[in-house]
């Protein structure tokens, strides 16, 4: 290539890099959530648990099955809100993995290693 510059192409399983956050720097309710989920519940809602597909692909590739989501109480919301944890790994109850969304899988934030348990 001209100049010595290659273009990169981008691998059909990569994903963005996601932005870190601290378990103590998310809300108590996430906190709470996420107790919840090393506990294996009980959950408030009969969502919580179920498989995420990761439709949106901004997490990493992985077998169908490995992620679950949690709904983080949104405090004055009717419903669910748009809140969620995305925890993966098996058992559910020691992820190896959690992420954090306030807007409904529009972003994600990981949960940093150490925090995460």
């Amino acid at each position: 290539m001209a100049g010595g510059v290659q273009a990169k192409e981008a691998s059909p399983t990569a994903t963005p890099a996601l932005a870190e956050v601290a378990l103590s720097e998310l809300p108590v309710q996430a906190q709470e959530t996420h107790r919840l989920v090393l506990a294996g519940g009980p959950f408030p809602y009969s969502q919580d648990g179920v498989v995420f597909g990761n439709r949106e692909r901004l997490l990493p590739r992985k077998a169908r099955g490995f992620y679950r989501e949690y709904t983080v109480k949104t405090p004055g919301a009717r419903n669910r809100g748009a809140r969620r944890l995305i925890c993966g790994g098996t058992p559910p109850t020691a992820p190896e993995v959690c992420y954090y969304t306030d807007d409904h899988y529009a972003s994600f934030r990981r949960i940093r290693a150490g925090a995460a348990r």
